[in-house]
């Protein structure tokens, strides 16, 4: 078709789309994270792609056929194969692709033609040898591959193997089955019976001699039960001690400070004001309960609502599922406040006037196992202690429910306010904004450095910012992640709905780290400049995605002048917009290692806002209102600062 250019990033949308052949085309680039889900047939031959192969082949859980031969695709091929039971044919040969294959390539029962020629593949093809029952043809030619050539591919008809390091000969046979020695009575029997069936000559001389002195099946199995039964006692009996010594332990620590799963970085924490917000106790239904700072909670309600005893110290305070259905209205649309990546959040008012937000944990978002796994991330979360974060107040683990229950910040969320109107927008000032971007940056520092071990949010974005009445930002759903999400439900919220904020590591390979949370602050820190969204579909399409429409204008003084937010109406100093845009051309880098650590953006952030303070002392007017852009381009250097 002679096509040329770069593939879309919404090709996700096309549900109905099976087949789709594009090779044989002159398309660059990546191969975009966002692949039509429900492909069977898909074929990107002959171009000039480059990079990962994206995270997103994990979800075409229907592929049949899967060419990505002829191209310039480098690095691990990455653990991508696992969902892909359908997958018949696999043709990735003539790239880059480098490091030993991933186990999950082993997983491909239906398999029938592999092709991995002419890459930089190195170690053993071992993960390989499951697949020859199906496997009719296999090459694997030219590339670094070493060790020994499994005995299974000589049942393959197609074998093409040359041009690796393999070693000489077949691969040797496993060792032969050495069974232990039986142990001797002291009473022998008089008639021995049957050995065992070990192959005539595999014995060592102690085996061949007991072979004439030998214990019986029946003594045999008599000896090994009693030792088990005895094992078994004593085990039961330890068992019982330790629950004793527990049961004591717990009752004599309740007066006693704990030390949780996550804990402070002290010498960094000394040098900030993290001020220790007390959690008042809410009396619900009549039920007394002790000050949740001093409580650790002996017993939970288990999955079918009996009481079971926790393992972790929580500070947070337990409600019922009932409390909580009155405060909100038994979870009435009225009371929605919004949805996210594990549930609804809805407002809950309670009988002491007190007002809350409780987020109702949809239970096909969990793959937990357990109550324990929620009630660690419960304890760890009620013990996340920032002024720009929303703090956990209380949960509910009962009959099989689990809720979180939040502080209530009333005032919306950044991205109603610089998306919803343009009413809206126009009250987030220039001073305003910086002050958003500030805090923020200092709740992600906490997080990384403060915390220990570090806590990755993994979802920032302008929703999970709530900004109160004054418009100080407070950042939502901190500690989260630790939670552990259902694959399917990952990548659809996560990698698809989200994805304007996804760092292009975790939309490649799925992995995420503190530095995918810098690259998603930067690309909030693009929203507050732009007043636009991450991804919008309603402009034109060199224009829908907004990092790739904006980082390259970030440096240049007469673009960046005007992509700035209409809505402010050109109120803003010119060197303090440089200076933005200079901190979110560092944040959206798209090799992870050159994002500066959250420390380092919040003191530039710093060193603005006091620059700022400045010139508002000089000008004695509120920054935001006091510099209006220039009508005319010379007119720039009048203003800046």
């Amino acid at each position: 078709m002679g096509l040329d250019g770069s593939l879309g990033y919404e090709l996700s949308n096309l549900f109905s789309l099976k087949t789709l052949d594009l090779s044989s085309n002159n398309l660059h680039g990546s191969v975009p994270y966002q692949l039509p889900p429900n492909l069977t047939y898909l074929n990107l031959a002959s171009n000039n792609f480059s990079g990962n192969l994206p995270y997103s082949i994990t979800n075409m859980a229907s592929i049949e056929y899967l060419n990505l031969s002829h191209n310039s695709l480098s690095n691990q091929m990455g653990d991508l194969f696992g969902n892909l039971n359908s997958l018949s044919e696999l043709d990735v040969s003539f790239n880059k692709l480098t490091g030993d294959l991933p186990n999950s390539i082993g997983s491909l029962s239906n398999l029938s033609s592999l092709y991995m020629q002419n890459n930089q593949f190195t170690g053993s093809v071992n993960v390989l040898r499951g697949l020859s029952p199906a496997l009719t043809t296999l090459n694997i030619a030219n590339n670094n591959f070493s060790g020994w050539i499994p005995q299974e591919f000589s049942s393959i008809p197609d074998l093409t193997l040359g041009g690796n390091s393999f070693a000489n000969g077949p691969a040797p046979p496993p060792p032969p089955f050495m069974p232990p020695p039986p142990q001797r009575p002291r009473n022998r029997p008089k008639h021995p019976q049957g050995q065992g069936d070990a192959p005539k000559g595999s014995e060592s001389p102690t085996i061949q001699s007991d072979k004439k002195q030998g214990l019986g099946t029946g003594p045999l199995v008599g000896i090994i039960a009693g030792s088990i039964v005895a094992a078994l006692c004593v085990l039961l009996l330890l068992v019982c001690c330790m629950r004793v010594q527990k049961r004591k332990d717990d009752t004599s620590s309740e007066t006693k400070d704990f030390v949780g799963p996550l804990t402070v970085n002290i010498e960094r924490a000394s040098s900030r004001e993290i001020p220790e917000q007390s959690l008042e106790n809410s009396s619900i239904a009549a039920v007394k309960l002790p000050h949740p700072e001093k409580m650790t909670p002996e017993r939970v309600y288990g999955k079918n609502g009996s009481m079971r005893k926790t393992k972790v110290p929580i500070t947070a305070t337990p409600y019922t599922v009932a409390s909580l259905q009155v405060a909100t209205n038994s979870f009435c649309q009225d009371s929605l406040l919004g949805e996210g990546s594990l549930g609804r959040v809805y407002k809950a008012d309670f009988p002491n006037g007190k007002v809350l937000a409780v987020k109702k944990i949809d239970s096909a978002a969990l793959s937990l196992q357990e109550e324990d796994n929620f009630l660690e991330a419960v304890s760890s979360m009620s013990r996340l202690r920032h002024p720009n974060i929303v703090p956990l107040t209380g949960y509910c683990v009962e009959h099989g429910q689990r809720l979180l229950v939040y502080e209530y910040i009333g005032n919306g969320t950044l991205q109603d306010m610089l998306h919803f109107t343009d009413e809206m927008s126009r009250k987030l000032t220039w001073n305003i904004r910086v002050r958003i971007a500030l805090g923020t940056a200092r709740a992600l520092e906490y997080l990384h450095e403060v915390c220990l071990p570090s806590v990755v949010h993994r979802n920032f974005k302008s929703s999970n910012i709530l900004l109160d009445e004054e418009h100080n930002p407070h950042l939502s759903d901190c500690g989260l992640a630790a939670l552990t999400p259902n694959t399917e439900r990952q990548v659809s919220t996560e990698v698809f709905g989200s994805f304007g904020y996804s760092a292009p590591e975790f939309a490649m390979s799925g992995i995420y780290t503190v530095k995918s949370d810098v690259y998603s602050f930067g690309v909030v820190m693009l929203e507050l400049l732009t007043g636009r969204k991450p991804l919008d579909s309603s402009r034109e399409r060199s224009e829908q995605s907004l990092v790739r429409w904006a980082t390259p204008q970030l440096h240049d003084i007469d673009a960046l002048a005007k992509m700035v937010d209409p809505a402010l109406n050109g109120m803003y100093p010119a060197k303090s917009l440089s200076r933005f845009a200079d901190i979110i051309a560092l944040c959206v880098q798209p090799e992870p290692e050159f994002r500066p650590p959250m420390s380092e953006v919040v003191q530039q952030l710093v060193r603005l806002m006091q620059r700022a303070s400045i010139v508002r002392r000089q000008s004695g007017e509120e920054l935001g209102f006091s510099y209006r852009a220039p009508e005319r381009e010379g007119d720039l250097r009048d203003i800046s600062f």
